[in-house]
This record gives structure tokens, C-alpha cells and sequence, in this order.
């Protein structure tokens, strides 16, 4: 009985590579294994995914993998694409182009209460994949027949969230800059808040919200860097000794590292800085 040995076991065999592939622009990155295909950054790739076939563009060059990763559930890359599998996505696009108007025109026309967002083919170009945006479910059997009938492939029709939207559209956010989500980041994490009250920024909703109606992606980059600067920093409300007199804090200043505080009687208002500071008075 032939046993099965483990990938990491050194016996004079090198380790699989694995290379990082993402099969949408900005998109989630994927493992799979590298299959011995002398493949670099930017290289497009033939991929088996659980929608089927698909082509891929290498983001992570073949490397070591982890040995947490457990490999057998990783697939193999089936080989570096080719001039007709490129003739094949040209083609595809154009399909997509022609179902994204006949979607439009026959939501329109059912007068269905959704919009929709993108279409994908699959590379054999048998299923089409509609995404679409909807504030409540969604009666679409009549619209999938219709579509069914006229381009002659399987339909799939999937509700996406408003970021999923943003990001497959794209658009210029009120920085100036292409949105993050479109432009680089590749997976949306949880944006609250409490990261917009740790900053100090006032909960102004239209001034929090991306372009997707959503808290805005970057409320996330500094949050952990407030957070840090602000265990330096006496709470609001707390009754210090400092320098330059005795009094109660009023406001924290997070990137100065200083606190306003209110003197005690006349005193008035004062910034001071850690250093000024010299006990805080318990309460």
C-alpha cells in the first residue's frame, strides 16, 4: 500500500511553488500551484476556479509556500496563456458589451426593480453572469428567459453589495484620486464608526461616505495610529497637573501629542504638551 507522504518532508524532491493569481483587475488574490510553468509578475495564466475555466494574471511570483498552507486543496495553474486564448477574452468582452445593453434594456422593459452593474462570461463563453444591485429581492425568472432566449447561454443573475458596485465601476472620490477600491485594494475589511470617533472627525455622514454610500475605505488606514497616539494623551474630562497649572481637559490634540486644558478659576485655556504635564489628579 503506497503511503502518502507529506510535501514538506525533506527527501531530496524541491517544495511545490505557488504563485498568487487574481482573475479580475484588483481583485481577490487566489494560490495555486505554480506546476513547474516558468511564470513571472504580470504573466497571464489558464486557471481552473469554481467558476470554471478562466484567465488569470500572476500578482505573486513562484515562491515557497507556508507549511500551514495545506496544498492538496490548492489547484493547478494549467499553463501560461496563449495568442487564441487572448482572441478568446477579445471576444468574450465583446459578448459582455452586448449583454450589459440587452440587460439594461430588458430590466427597463420588465420594468424590474434592480440595477445592474457588470457582465461576466465564462471563458467557454457557455454562462453569462449577471451582477446587479437591488434594495429587495428579486423576481427575475421571466428576465433570466429572456436573456436565455436571445444570447443562448446559461444565465446566473448575482446580487452584489454597493461596494462590489463601486468597485467594478470605478469613479474619482472627493480626494482627487481614482477610488481605492478600484484602483488597488483588493479586499474590503470592516469600516466603523468608532474609527472616525477615534480620529476626531466629526460623524458628518456626507462626509464619511465613499462614493458607494458606505463609510468611506480609508477611515481604516490611521485608525490603528490614532489609537496608539491616544494612549499617551489624558481622556477628555480628566482633572491634570501641569507646568503651567492645574485645570481639566478639554480637547485632545492626537497628532500634537498636546491637550487644551481649562485652568482652574480665571486661568482660561492653555495647550500643553507631555512634558508639561506632571501627575494626573485622581478623580
Amino acid at each position: 500500500m503506497k503511503e502518502d507522504r507529506d510535501p514538506f518532508e525533506s527527501g531530496g524532491a524541491e517544495l511545490p511553488s505557488i504563485v498568487g493569481v487574481s482573475l479580475q483587475p484588483v481583485g481577490h488574490i487566489e494560490n495555486f500551484l505554480a506546476g513547474g510553468h516558468p511564470l513571472k509578475r504580470g504573466d497571464r495564466v489558464l486557471v481552473e476556479s469554481e467558476a470554471g475555466t478562466r484567465l488569470g494574471t500572476i500578482e505573486i511570483e513562484p515562491h515557497e509556500p507556508a507549511r500551514t498552507l495545506d496544498l492538496t486543496a490548492l489547484r493547478t495553474v494549467t499553463r501560461p496563456a496563449t495568442d487564441d486564448d487572448f482572441r478568446t477574452e477579445s471576444d468574450n468582452l465583446t459578448r459582455e458589451a452586448y449583454a450589459r445593453r440587452l440587460g439594461v434594456e430588458k430590466i427597463r422593459e420588465r420594468a424590474v426593480a434592480m440595477k445592474l452593474v457588470n457582465v461576466d462570461y465564462s471563458f467557454d463563453g457557455r454562462k453569462a453572469t449577471f451582477y446587479f444591485t437591488a434594495e429587495d429581492r428579486v423576481d427575475f425568472r421571466i428576465l433570466v428567459r429572456d436573456l436565455a432566449n436571445i444570447l443562448n447561454v446559461r444565465i446566473e443573475m448575482k446580487q452584489i453589495r454597493a461596494r462590489d458596485e463601486s468597485k467594478v465601476t470605478g469613479a474619482v472620490g472627493p480626494c482627487g484620486r481614482e477610488l481605492c477600491c478600484s484602483s488597488w485594494l483588493r479586499d474590503f475589511e470592516a469600516v466603523t464608526v468608532k474609527m472616525a470617533r477615534e480620529q476626531g472627525l466629526a460623524l458628518n455622514p456626507s462626509r464619511l461616505a465613499g462614493m458607494c454610500g458606505r463609510l468611506k475605505c480609508c477611515l481604516r488606514y490611521e485608525y490603528a495610529t490614532y489609537v496608539e497616539l491616544k494612549r499617551n494623551l489624558p481622556a477628555i474630562g480628566k482633572r491634570v497637573e501641569s507646568v503651567k497649572g492645574d485645570g481639566k481637559v478639554l480637547r485632545q490634540n492626537i497628532l500634537k501629542q498636546t491637550v487644551t486644558l481649562q485652568l482652574e478659576g480665571e486661568g482660561g485655556m492653555v495647550e500643553a504638551t507631555l512634558e508639561d504635564l506632571v501627575t494626573k489628579r485622581a478623580e
